[in-house]
């Protein structure tokens, strides 16, 4: 039975296995301050173009989140996510554990506007309510949509107007990067975002994740914060070697490139069976809708998510392709498609 439920399901690339095998005997300092994360917080700063920014490397999205959003927010203020938006509803309560209020906006595409924005904006009242200080937004969005550079700005213009951070996301980010149509580059999200990760455990990497602080008032004691959260790993070389190899020779977005190459694949063949989409996504993730009947066939062969209902005949599926999608199994699972709607 071959998955498409997740990115994430295979090991990782070849050359970070070998890499990090080629350390094993290597003596190295500890906690972010080996000589791989160091070395790795440079390219990343390379990449982006800018090397006034903190650089932390940690283990998984979750605590990225949870962290970076603890550090930069004062108890009584909140953070406004999409209804999607993995914080809300992937991540176990993380964010309210620390003591802070997620506040939901509902998107049909995943993606957050001004408009939406500005509606959660107007319930503000005194200090009877939770300030509103951060927007959370994912690039791309849990429904596999992207964001233009445009829409990023006009966010970016909210926060500035009404004083809240934004904060992006980017557990998937490479993908977005190499999208149709995409005209984000890495070089700009430091210009609009106060802080971002980006994410490597979802495209080839082992566990690695590169959060980028960029405002200044998020920098202070955030070793402590890592530390007292558990996400201050002692072997941090382990990471760092990670993103070494990741950001060398463009392997991050050859990899990207990839998963989102036998996603759309995927994609073309599904809709040239006559099928639709739940939202249209130019990336490694997708989700087509089928009836509820060939879904039940498809589960015998495959594992992917049931996404959403449609209506009473139908639902969307979510099937993810990663680095590692032989093209082969994608044709497969056209062919078979084809089959057992056949059948």
């Amino acid at each position: 039975m071959y998955s498409f439920i997740c990115d994430y399901s295979e090991g990782a690339h070849p050359r970070i296995m070998k890499a990090m095998t080629d350390a094993c005997y290597e003596q190295n300092d500890t906690y972010n301050y080996d000589a791989h994360c160091l070395h790795a917080a440079e390219m990343v700063k390379e990449m982006i173009g800018r090397s006034d920014v903190d650089v932390y490397f940690m283990p998984g999205g979750t605590p990225t989140n949870t962290i970076a959003i603890a550090a930069a927010l004062r108890p009584f203020e909140a953070v406004i996510s999409p209804n999607t938006g993995h914080i809300e509803v992937h991540e176990t309560g993380a964010i309210e554990s620390t003591g802070h209020k997620i506040l939901m906006v509902e998107s049909p595409d995943g993606k957050l506007s001004p408009a939406l924005i500005q509606k959660v904006l107007d319930g503000f009242e005194d200090e009877h309510t939770v300030r509103r200080k951060m927007v959370f937004l994912t690039h791309p969005t849990e429904s596999g949509t992207v964001y233009t550079k445009a829409e990023l700005q006009a966010v970016r213009r909210i926060c500035d107007e009404n004083d809240m951070y934004l904060y992006i996301d980017g557990a998937r980010l490479g993908a977005a990067m190499v999208a149709e149509g995409n005209d984000v580059t890495m070089k700009d999200l430091p210009e609009l975002a106060d802080a971002f990760y980006i994410g490597g455990t979802k495209n080839g990497a082992l566990f690695a994740e590169a959060l980028v602080l960029v405002n200044d008032k998020i920098k202070p004691d955030f070793r402590f914060m890592i530390k007292q959260r558990g996400a201050l790993t002692a072997k941090s070389s382990a990471i760092g070697i990670q993103f070494e190899e990741l950001l060398k020779d463009g392997l991050y977005f050859d990899l990207a490139k990839h998963a989102v190459d036998m996603a759309q694949k995927l994609a073309a063949g599904i809709a040239a069976q006559g099928y639709g989409f739940l939202s249209e996504s130019p990336t490694n993730q997708i989700f087509p809708i089928f009836p509820k009947e060939l879904i039940a066939k498809l589960e015998k062969e495959y594992s992917f998510y049931v996404w959403a209902p449609v209506d009473e005949r139908s639902a969307a599926i979510r099937l993810v392709c990663s680095w590692a999608t032989p093209e082969e199994e994608v044709n497969k699972f056209l062919d078979n498609l084809k089959r057992l709607a056949a059948v």
